[in-house]
Protein backbone atom coordinates (compact mmCIF):
# COMPACT_ATOMS: atom_id res chain seq x y z
CA UNK A 1 0.00 0.00 0.00
CA UNK A 2 1.44 3.20 -1.13
CA UNK A 3 1.60 6.63 1.35
CA UNK A 4 -0.02 9.65 0.10
CA UNK A 5 3.22 12.55 1.04
CA UNK A 6 2.05 15.31 3.46
CA UNK A 7 3.00 19.03 2.29
CA UNK A 8 5.85 19.75 4.54
CA UNK A 9 6.35 22.98 6.11
CA UNK A 10 9.38 25.16 4.74
CA UNK A 11 12.15 25.71 6.71
CA UNK A 12 15.13 28.61 6.94
CA UNK A 13 16.99 25.76 5.08
CA UNK A 14 14.31 26.22 1.82
CA UNK A 15 14.63 29.97 2.22
CA UNK A 16 18.49 29.91 2.05
CA UNK A 17 18.25 27.46 -1.30
CA UNK A 18 16.03 30.18 -2.57
CA UNK A 19 19.33 32.41 -3.30
CA UNK A 20 19.75 34.19 -6.28
CA UNK A 21 16.36 32.08 -7.64
CA UNK A 22 12.45 32.71 -7.84
CA UNK A 23 11.81 35.38 -5.54
CA UNK A 24 10.90 34.87 -1.94
CA UNK A 25 7.27 35.79 -1.15
CA UNK A 26 6.76 37.16 2.72
CA UNK A 27 4.17 38.84 4.30
CA UNK A 28 3.10 39.32 8.08
CA UNK A 29 0.42 37.74 9.70
CA UNK A 30 -0.82 37.83 13.28
CA UNK A 31 -3.93 35.74 13.63
CA UNK A 32 -5.20 32.49 12.15
CA UNK A 33 -7.59 33.59 9.62
CA UNK A 34 -4.85 35.74 7.58
CA UNK A 35 -2.77 32.75 8.17
CA UNK A 36 -4.56 30.74 6.36
CA UNK A 37 -5.00 33.50 3.53
CA UNK A 38 -1.54 33.84 2.92
CA UNK A 39 -0.14 30.40 3.62
CA UNK A 40 -0.42 29.19 0.16
CA UNK A 41 1.04 31.71 -1.80
CA UNK A 42 4.05 32.78 0.92
CA UNK A 43 7.64 31.30 1.26
CA UNK A 44 7.51 32.72 4.20
CA UNK A 45 5.05 34.59 6.85
CA UNK A 46 6.83 36.82 9.58
CA UNK A 47 4.71 37.39 12.99
CA UNK A 48 5.83 40.71 12.64
CA UNK A 49 5.96 43.57 16.01
CA UNK A 50 4.66 45.77 13.77
CA UNK A 51 1.34 44.13 15.23
CA UNK A 52 1.24 46.40 17.77
CA UNK A 53 0.70 49.64 15.76
CA UNK A 54 -1.56 47.67 13.20
CA UNK A 55 -3.97 45.76 15.82
CA UNK A 56 -2.95 47.25 19.20
CA UNK A 57 -2.98 50.83 18.31
CA UNK A 58 0.55 51.67 19.45
CA UNK A 59 2.49 54.50 18.15
CA UNK A 60 5.39 52.32 17.35
CA UNK A 61 6.95 49.04 17.78
CA UNK A 62 8.49 49.69 21.16
CA UNK A 63 5.29 49.08 22.97
CA UNK A 64 5.25 45.19 21.79
CA UNK A 65 5.76 42.81 24.85
CA UNK A 66 7.06 39.20 24.37
CA UNK A 67 3.79 38.14 25.67
CA UNK A 68 1.76 40.12 22.75
CA UNK A 69 4.14 38.08 20.24
CA UNK A 70 3.65 34.95 21.89
CA UNK A 71 -0.19 35.24 21.65
CA UNK A 72 0.07 36.21 17.98
CA UNK A 73 2.71 33.62 17.38
CA UNK A 74 -0.02 30.45 18.46
CA UNK A 75 -2.55 31.86 16.21
CA UNK A 76 -0.72 32.00 13.39
CA UNK A 77 0.82 29.07 13.55
CA UNK A 78 -2.64 26.98 13.56
CA UNK A 79 -3.30 28.64 10.18
CA UNK A 80 0.13 27.52 8.67
CA UNK A 81 0.63 24.83 6.72
CA UNK A 82 3.21 25.63 3.66
CA UNK A 83 5.46 29.31 4.67
CA UNK A 84 8.00 29.13 6.91
CA UNK A 85 7.08 30.53 10.26
CA UNK A 86 9.60 33.46 11.27
CA UNK A 87 8.68 35.85 14.92
CA UNK A 88 10.21 39.14 15.66
CA UNK A 89 11.70 39.29 18.36
CA UNK A 90 10.77 42.53 20.46
CA UNK A 91 12.43 45.44 21.23
CA UNK A 92 13.86 44.80 25.12
CA UNK A 93 14.33 41.23 24.48
CA UNK A 94 17.22 40.51 23.03
CA UNK A 95 19.63 43.97 23.31
CA UNK A 96 21.05 43.27 26.81
CA UNK A 97 23.07 40.12 26.26
CA UNK A 98 23.39 37.06 24.07
CA UNK A 99 22.09 34.67 27.09
CA UNK A 100 18.97 36.90 27.61
CA UNK A 101 18.14 36.91 23.52
CA UNK A 102 19.13 32.92 23.44
CA UNK A 103 16.62 32.78 26.75
CA UNK A 104 13.47 34.59 25.15
CA UNK A 105 13.99 33.29 21.57
CA UNK A 106 13.69 29.76 22.68
CA UNK A 107 10.69 30.60 24.51
CA UNK A 108 9.29 32.55 21.38
CA UNK A 109 9.93 28.90 19.52
CA UNK A 110 9.20 26.52 21.86
CA UNK A 111 5.56 28.44 22.81
CA UNK A 112 4.42 29.38 19.32
CA UNK A 113 6.59 26.74 17.06
CA UNK A 114 8.22 29.36 14.92
CA UNK A 115 10.87 27.88 12.79
CA UNK A 116 13.17 30.92 13.52
CA UNK A 117 12.96 34.20 14.95
CA UNK A 118 13.96 37.62 13.56
CA UNK A 119 15.55 40.22 15.26
CA UNK A 120 17.33 43.98 14.40
CA UNK A 121 20.78 45.15 14.43
CA UNK A 122 23.48 45.15 12.12
CA UNK A 123 27.07 44.63 13.17
CA UNK A 124 26.64 45.16 17.10
CA UNK A 125 24.31 42.42 17.00
CA UNK A 126 26.33 39.76 14.87
CA UNK A 127 27.72 38.21 18.58
CA UNK A 128 24.58 37.87 19.58
CA UNK A 129 23.38 36.20 16.23
CA UNK A 130 26.19 34.20 16.15
CA UNK A 131 25.45 32.86 20.14
CA UNK A 132 21.68 31.88 18.93
CA UNK A 133 23.07 30.04 16.03
CA UNK A 134 25.59 28.05 17.77
CA UNK A 135 22.48 26.89 19.93
CA UNK A 136 20.21 25.52 17.24
CA UNK A 137 17.90 29.25 16.89
CA UNK A 138 17.53 30.16 13.05
CA UNK A 139 18.15 34.07 13.13
CA UNK A 140 16.65 36.52 10.21
CA UNK A 141 18.53 39.54 10.87
CA UNK A 142 17.32 43.47 9.86
CA UNK A 143 18.87 46.13 8.85
CA UNK A 144 18.19 49.56 7.36
CA UNK A 145 15.80 51.01 8.57
CA UNK A 146 14.65 49.28 12.18
CA UNK A 147 11.93 50.55 13.75
CA UNK A 148 12.79 49.26 16.82
CA UNK A 149 15.59 52.19 16.74
CA UNK A 150 13.22 54.72 15.62
CA UNK A 151 13.85 57.41 18.04
CA UNK A 152 17.51 57.46 17.40
CA UNK A 153 16.96 58.20 13.38
CA UNK A 154 14.76 60.67 13.96
CA UNK A 155 11.74 58.98 11.98
CA UNK A 156 11.23 56.47 9.38
CA UNK A 157 13.61 57.52 7.00
CA UNK A 158 15.65 56.16 4.85
CA UNK A 159 18.84 54.54 5.62
CA UNK A 160 22.01 54.04 3.79
CA UNK A 161 22.75 57.16 1.36
CA UNK A 162 26.02 58.34 0.56
CA UNK A 163 28.71 57.74 2.82
CA UNK A 164 26.33 55.63 5.08
CA UNK A 165 26.34 52.74 2.99
CA UNK A 166 29.69 51.60 3.62
CA UNK A 167 28.39 50.85 7.20
CA UNK A 168 25.47 49.69 6.31
CA UNK A 169 27.07 46.88 3.73
CA UNK A 170 29.06 46.26 6.67
CA UNK A 171 26.16 45.24 8.68
CA UNK A 172 24.85 42.82 6.37
CA UNK A 173 27.98 40.85 5.69
CA UNK A 174 28.27 41.36 9.56
CA UNK A 175 24.94 39.38 10.03
CA UNK A 176 25.49 36.93 6.89
CA UNK A 177 29.10 35.85 8.72
CA UNK A 178 27.26 35.33 12.15
CA UNK A 179 25.18 32.73 10.68
CA UNK A 180 21.86 34.68 9.47
CA UNK A 181 19.55 32.57 7.10
CA UNK A 182 18.31 35.92 5.51
CA UNK A 183 18.21 39.81 6.30
CA UNK A 184 16.33 42.00 5.70
CA UNK A 185 16.75 45.65 4.51
CA UNK A 186 14.38 48.30 5.04
CA UNK A 187 14.04 51.44 3.25
CA UNK A 188 17.28 51.18 1.62
CA UNK A 189 18.22 52.86 -1.35
CA UNK A 190 17.88 50.43 -4.28
CA UNK A 191 21.75 51.01 -6.17
CA UNK A 192 22.66 49.71 -2.05
CA UNK A 193 20.21 46.99 -1.84
CA UNK A 194 21.33 45.33 -5.22
CA UNK A 195 24.92 45.87 -4.39
CA UNK A 196 24.19 44.04 -0.65
CA UNK A 197 22.52 41.28 -2.77
CA UNK A 198 24.91 40.29 -5.02
CA UNK A 199 27.66 40.82 -2.10
CA UNK A 200 25.77 37.95 0.37
CA UNK A 201 25.56 34.30 0.27
CA UNK A 202 22.45 34.84 2.09
CA UNK A 203 18.81 35.92 0.56
CA UNK A 204 18.07 39.55 1.26
CA UNK A 205 14.10 39.96 1.37
CA UNK A 206 13.42 43.91 1.03
CA UNK A 207 10.64 46.46 1.88
CA UNK A 208 11.16 49.79 0.60
CA UNK A 209 14.46 48.84 -0.39
CA UNK A 210 14.18 47.87 -4.97
CA UNK A 211 12.61 45.14 -6.47
CA UNK A 212 16.49 43.68 -6.90
CA UNK A 213 16.65 42.05 -3.52
CA UNK A 214 15.86 37.90 -3.57
CA UNK A 215 12.57 38.29 -2.05
CA UNK A 216 9.61 41.05 -1.25
CA UNK A 217 7.99 41.49 2.52
CA UNK A 218 4.87 43.60 3.06
CA UNK A 219 2.40 44.34 6.18
CA UNK A 220 -0.36 42.45 5.45
CA UNK A 221 -2.94 44.97 6.66
CA UNK A 222 -0.79 47.67 4.37
CA UNK A 223 -0.91 45.51 1.20
CA UNK A 224 -4.33 44.91 1.58
CA UNK A 225 -5.59 48.34 2.31
CA UNK A 226 -6.99 47.60 5.86
CA UNK A 227 -4.69 49.72 7.88
CA UNK A 228 -4.94 53.19 6.56
CA UNK A 229 -3.66 55.65 9.74
CA UNK A 230 -0.54 55.88 6.94
CA UNK A 231 0.70 54.90 3.97
CA UNK A 232 4.22 54.50 3.48
CA UNK A 233 5.34 55.49 -0.19
CA UNK A 234 6.79 52.01 -0.92
CA UNK A 235 3.65 50.46 0.10
CA UNK A 236 1.42 49.38 -3.09
CA UNK A 237 -2.21 48.72 -2.03
CA UNK A 238 -3.48 45.56 -3.81
CA UNK A 239 -6.79 45.41 -2.33
CA UNK A 240 -9.01 48.82 -0.53
CA UNK A 241 -10.49 46.31 2.30
CA UNK A 242 -10.67 49.07 5.08
CA UNK A 243 -12.91 51.42 2.67
CA UNK A 244 -14.79 48.43 1.67
CA UNK A 245 -14.85 47.44 5.35
CA UNK A 246 -16.16 50.64 6.90
CA UNK A 247 -18.86 51.18 3.95
CA UNK A 248 -20.18 47.55 5.03
CA UNK A 249 -20.47 48.31 8.20
CA UNK A 250 -22.66 51.83 7.38
CA UNK A 251 -24.93 50.04 5.40
CA UNK A 252 -25.41 46.86 8.30
CA UNK A 253 -25.91 50.36 10.58
CA UNK A 254 -27.85 52.27 8.04
CA UNK A 255 -30.48 49.30 7.68
CA UNK A 256 -30.03 48.58 11.21
CA UNK A 257 -32.15 51.57 12.28
CA UNK A 258 -34.29 51.43 9.21
CA UNK A 259 -35.60 48.05 10.71
CA UNK A 260 -34.96 46.55 7.41
CA UNK A 261 -32.15 44.26 8.47
CA UNK A 262 -33.88 40.53 10.04
CA UNK A 263 -31.77 39.61 12.70
CA UNK A 264 -31.26 36.03 12.39
CA UNK A 265 -33.47 34.26 15.34
CA UNK A 266 -36.38 36.19 14.07
CA UNK A 267 -35.65 35.17 10.11
CA UNK A 268 -35.83 31.61 12.20
CA UNK A 269 -38.56 32.36 13.51
CA UNK A 270 -40.75 33.35 11.06
CA UNK A 271 -39.59 30.11 9.05
CA UNK A 272 -40.71 27.68 11.55
CA UNK A 273 -44.30 29.92 11.82
CA UNK A 274 -44.74 29.32 8.15
CA UNK A 275 -44.72 25.57 8.66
Amino acid sequence: MSATGQVRQRMPTDIVAMKGGDPIVCLTAYTTPIAKLVDADCDLVLVGDSVGMVLHGLPSTLGVTLEMMIMHGQAVARGLSHACFVIDMPFGSYEESPQQAYRNAARLMSETGAAAVKLEGGVHMAETIAFLVQRGIPVMAHIGLTPQSVNLFGGYKVQGRGEAGAQLLADAQAVAKAGAFSVVLEKVPGGLADQITQALPIPTVGIGAGVGCDGQVLVVDDMLGLFTDFKPKFVKRFGNLGADAAAAVADYAAQVRARAFPAPEHAFADEVVKK
